[in-house]
Formats: C-alpha cells, sequence, structure tokens
C-alpha cells in the first residue's frame, strides 16, 4: 500500500474516537515488528524516527527512513511516516527529501513568543513543500532524564498558539513525561476534554509509555489522537534480550536474541494498537491515489 498521510490518519481516528499510536523506530528490527503488528491487527499506524535516533545512525536520517518507507510500502495496512521531535530546519528538510509526510517541529525550549514564530516558519515552509507539521506547547518533561511534569496546557492557549503558527497537530501537557518505564503518570482527563474542545486541531500525548492502559484509552474518548510510544517498546525489546543473553552467556550469533527483541515489540504493539481502538481500523483509510 503506498504510504498515507499523516493528517489522513489522525483526521479519520478524531472523527471516530479512537486513538493512532506513532511509534518510534530506532533500529529496523523495531520498524519491522511494529508493521507486523499493524498488520496482524488490521490497525493504521505511525512509523516516527525521531532527532535522537538519527543522531544514533550517525546522524543520517536516509538509511533507517528507506527502511521504513520500504515496510510502509508493502504493508497490507496504512502506515504513516513521520520525523519527531526536530529542532532544525535542516533536519526537516532532510525528512521531506526522504519521503516522509510529516514532522514534529520541537521549539519547545524556546520562549513562548519565539517558539510560536519560529513554528509559523517552519509551517509556511512544510506546508508549500507540502508537509504536516505537527508542535509542542509548553514542555513536556523527560528528554533531560528528569521527569518532573510541566505546566499544564490552557486551552485558550493552545487554541492561540494553533491560530498563530497554522500547525496541524498540536502535542500537549496533560500529566506525562518523556522516557518513564513504569506506568505511573496520570493524566488530566477533563482538561484534555476541554482541549479537545477547543482545539481545532488533532491533540498529541508525548510521553504515553509512562501511562496505565486504562487512562490511555480513557484519554483517547476524552479527545487524544496520536498517542507517542517510545520507551515502551524499548523496555519489551531489552528485556527479552537480556533473557536470552543470560540464558545463554555464551550466544555469539546476534539473530537469536535480536528476533526475540523484535516479537517483544510487536507483542507489545499490537496490544497498544487493541488498547487505543485502532485494531480493525485500517478500513476507515482510504488508500491514496
Amino acid at each position: 500500500m503506498p504510504v498515507v498521510g499523516l493528517l489522513q490518519l489522525l483526521s479519520r481516528a478524531r472523527a471516530g474516537r479512537y486513538g493512532v499510536p506513532a511509534f518510534n523506530v530506532i533500529t529496523l528490527e523495531y520498524a519491522d515488528a511494529i508493521v507486523t503488528a499493524a498488520e496482524e491487527t488490521a490497525a493504521p499506524v505511525i512509523l516516527q524516527v525521531s532527532q535522537n535516533a538519527i543522531r544514533y545512525h550517525g546522524g543520517r536520517l536516509e538509511p533507517i527512513a528507506a527502511a521504513c518507507r520500504t515496510l510502509a510500502e508493502r504493508a497490507s495496512v496504512p502506515v504513516a511516516l513521520h520525523l519527531d521531535h526536530a529542532t532544525t530546519r535542516a533536519l526537516c528538510t532532510s525528512a521531506l527529501q526522504a519521503g516522509f509526510g510529516s514532522i514534529m517541529f520541537d521549539g519547545s525550549a524556546l520562549p513562548d513568543a519565539e517558539n510560536v514564530r519560529e513554528t509559523a516558519s517552519v509551517v509556511a515552509w512544510a506546508h508549500a513543500a507540502g508537509l504536516a507539521v505537527e508542535a509542542e506547547i509548553g514542555i513536556i518533561g523527560g528528554k533531560d532524564g528528569h521527569h518532573e511534569v510541566g505546566a499544564p496546557t490552557e486551552p485558550e492557549d493552545a487554541e492561540r498558539f494553533v491560530r498563530e503558527t497554522g500547525v496541524d497537530a498540536l502535542a500537549v501537557q496533560v500529566g506525562t513525561s518523556h522516557a518513564m518505564t513504569e506506568q505511573t503518570a496520570a493524566l488530566d482527563l477533563e482538561r484534555i476534554a476541554r482541549l479537545r474542545a477547543g482545539v481545532p486541531v488533532p491533540l498529541v500525548l508525548h510521553g504515553s509509555s509512562g501511562v496505565p492502559d486504562t487512562q490511555l484509552a480513557a484519554a483517547v474518548m476524552a479527545g487524544l489522537t496520536k498517542v507517542n510510544i517510545g520507551t515502551r517498546l524499548n523496555v519489551a525489546f531489552t528485556t527479552a534480550v537480556r533473557r536470552r543473553l543470560s540464558a545463554q552467556p555464551d550466544l555469539v550469533d546476534p539473530r537469536p536474541y535480536l528476533a526475540e527483541g523484535r516479537e517483544a515489540v510487536s507483542g507489545a504493539a499490537a496490544g497498544l494498537l487493541r488498547t487505543l481502538g485502532a485494531a480493525g481500523r485500517a478500513g476507515d483509510i482510504d488508500p491514496p491515489v
């Protein structure tokens, strides 16, 4: 199936009150596992590559992007390709050249006025190039290893940010932090509902790995649409690899333990696709023409 656009997935999901997970891809094993899970559950899915993952790949996006693009094109379900947490225009340009249909420009570390100005500039460039843009208002912690939850997003601030920047999707702070390895975060469901009522674009949850499944499902019903998942896949992968190497400390062939890591990621992804209500929704999306 041809690669689909982010907004094609999110507009259907927002109308249907289900969530579309955006899974962070680090290696080929992750991308393969995620697409396998989406096919097994008949779900649309987003493969996203973050600025940190690109740094891991020596600063080169194209090799992992080519792998994601090939898997997406061969998938039997709708798959979108998305750049996550980009802080430079150069990286956004690389995503365009690599065949990605959307980017997340992260100006959240900037003062509010500068975030608005820089995001609006990126949006103008991206829309002219045919790219959709996600952005972040406020600060969602955890990127530096500290998990203090930032100030919650106010609906009037979110509405103003969307109006002044023209973004297509917005990441909001409703109680999460990046890189949490335990599901202990508590979401503000009432705030999510108010944000949904006041903001005209799909809402995005970052730091979703730290949220219990029951709250994720409730948050989607309250109004969240795109749900980013990274650390939970890392925990699944690393746990499986560690278990195999502990059982066979003399193992040197990476294929057996990488295969178990891949299978663990696929299982975790399939569970989240079901939790968010995306399972069985692949038919909602018309293939691109």
